[in-house]
């Protein structure tokens, strides 16, 4: 998936508030809009070198999207709103033999929730809901970085879809590439990290992928295996 252009080098100054955070662009300190309601500690330090995407709207009160932190390891895409688009170009590409399908239908209700997409191919049915990651501590990427009720929601709607014969697949996608596991996060959120476990032995697929990350896109890189404490 390409990155919008230009992309505009800065350094990281502060978080605002959850959507905003001030940048040192050309010298000039501007606003930019964070694509992302985790916390993002690890991420965000002052003085860490960010690209930015500028957005021509007048109304807006920030100039700028946050895409990109380069950290010492690895560039990292930070929208949360990607792992969407990403997964479902994978697909539509057949880059992924996980899952194969004719028709890929995107946001559908299930219960009381709304799915990230419905697979329909020569094996049947299968439901899948995408969870974007970003947080990696010495090779182990980890999610969520805060608690998330309506992520477990999300599980164990999962888990009621395997009644029904049909497939259901949780999949993680880290946004960089220097990961080489996967763990649910039970020090921030131990209901969801238990929930995952269980859905993972009630037969729920749960995946995680890397993403190979340049100035220019973002891409599914390969899995990587996950690790329940």
């Amino acid at each position: 998936m390409k990155h919008p252009q230009p992309l505009v080098p800065a350094q990281f100054l502060r978080r605002d508030n959850r959507f905003r955070a001030t940048v040192l662009v050309e010298g000039r300190e501007a606003w930019a809009h964070v694509p992302n309601s985790g916390r993002l500690d690890d991420l965000f330090a002052p003085g860490r070198p960010v690209y930015v995407h500028p957005v021509a709207k007048p109304a807006r009160k920030t100039p700028y999207d946050l895409k990109l932190v380069q950290m010492p390891e690895a560039l990292v895409s930070i929208d949360a709103r990607l792992p969407n688009a990403i997964f479902a170009e994978a697909v539509a590409a057949h880059q992924l033999p996980e899952f194969s399908c004719d028709t890929i239908q995107p946001e559908v209700p299930f219960g009381d929730s709304r799915l990230d997409f419905r697979l329909q191919g020569p094996d049947g049915v299968c439901w899948v809901e995408t969870k974007s990651v970003t947080w990696v501590e010495r090779g182990t990427a980890y999610f969520p970085d805060v608690p998330t009720q309506r992520g477990s929601r999300h599980l164990q709607e999962l888990m009621k879809i395997l009644s029904r014969s049909e497939r259901a697949a949780v999949v993680f996608i880290i946004q960089r590439e220097d990961a080489f596991q996967f763990s649910p996060a039970v020090s921030i959120d131990p209901h969801f990290a238990q929930t995952l476990k269980e859905v993972a032995e009630a037969g729920v697929d749960v995946l995680a992928y890397v993403c190979r990350v340049t100035m220019e896109e973002i891409t599914l890189a390969h899995p990587v295996p996950l690790r329940f404490a």
